[in-house]
């Protein structure tokens, strides 16, 4: 008897490949900033985990694939884009699909990177960047202006519509993110020209030459186009906004993500003292009304 057989005999919900998995998110979700980490693990499991069954045996499977990765010595935040695929299927058969009777997908780690780099731009800085995007390609500097902006990844910029626009703010839809959840971001009060006409008419390529001319003009070889989402972050953090604000702003998971950009915050930690009542001065009164009433009942 065929498993298929023994569940309907048993009752039993019948089980789904992973590969039924990644093709209903697909068919149900955008997911299309996923794309390139999509194709990848689908390749992945065809060569390596033929037919895996959503549950233990896809975790084994996704392990097995973080190793091979690190010993290839990719970096880690190209394993956790890569993990973050299996993550979102096991999440879905969870919690949407009932697909399996417990969550698996928080099983799956992705540790944080080690020694991330982070470059963040100023004002200014920013200001001599987008001025420095060729002429011609005036669709590629809105594009860029708003990535430092909003710090939508460059996949949620160039898969913005007309219908993402609500009321001065971002929406991006759960299958539009990186993290399967919704996310609004606020759009500046003048920002209405840079969204003026969406989708943006340009392709990956064309934004990638824009923005390579742009910061080798400007004398910085070594930025890359998400140092613009860690542009966004600083200048959250120079405009006081505490660090929950930037975690839903930048759709990180959890706080855990969001630390990286701790150390911005430390010199408005130092101002929080002074921010506090200033009680030590009741306290000492208090204290010498006590000891002069001492005094006098002695």
């Amino acid at each position: 008897m065929n498993e298929e057989k023994f569940n309907g005999v048993m009752g039993r919900v019948e089980r789904k490949r992973f590969i039924d998995g990644l093709l209903r998110w697909i068919e149900e979700y955008d997911a299309e900033s996923q794309a390139l980490s999509i194709n990848w693990v689908a390749r992945w499991m065809e060569v390596n985990a033929p037919g895996v069954l959503i549950g233990q045996e896809t975790l084994d499977a996704a392990r097995k694939m973080q190793k091979e990765m690190r010993q290839k010595k990719l970096s880690q935040s190209t394993i956790n884009n890569r993990t973050q695929v299996v993550k979102r299927v096991l999440s879905l058969a969870y919690r949407e699909w009932d697909w399996i009777e417990q969550p698996l997908d928080a099983k799956l780690r992705k540790p944080a990177p080690k020694n991330e780099r982070h470059v963040y731009l100023t004002a200014e800085q920013i200001r001599q960047l987008v001025l420095a995007v060729p002429e011609g390609r005036e669709v590629e500097r809105k594009v860029i202006l708003l990535a430092c902006l909003t710090g939508l990844r460059k996949s949620e910029l160039l898969a913005l519509a007309a219908d993402n626009i609500h009321g001065g703010r971002i929406v991006l839809r759960p299958g539009q993110t990186k993290s399967g959840k919704a996310r609004v971001v606020p759009l500046p009060n003048d920002a209405d020209e840079l969204i003026a006409s969406l989708p943006f008419d340009t392709t990956v390529h064309k934004l990638r030459v824009a923005f390579e001319s742009a910061r080798k003009a400007v004398g910085r070889k070594d930025l890359r186009f998400h140092d613009l989402r860690h542009t966004y972050a600083s200048l959250l953090a120079e405009a006081g906004e505490v660090m929950t604000t930037v975690q839903a702003l930048l759709g990180h998971s959890s706080l855990i993500v969001t630390s990286r950009y701790a150390h911005m915050f430390d010199s408005r930690l130092d101002q929080v003292a002074g921010r506090l009542p200033q009680l030590c001065d009741q306290n000492a009164t208090k204290a010498r009304g006590l000891k002069g009433l001492i005094d006098v009942t002695h």
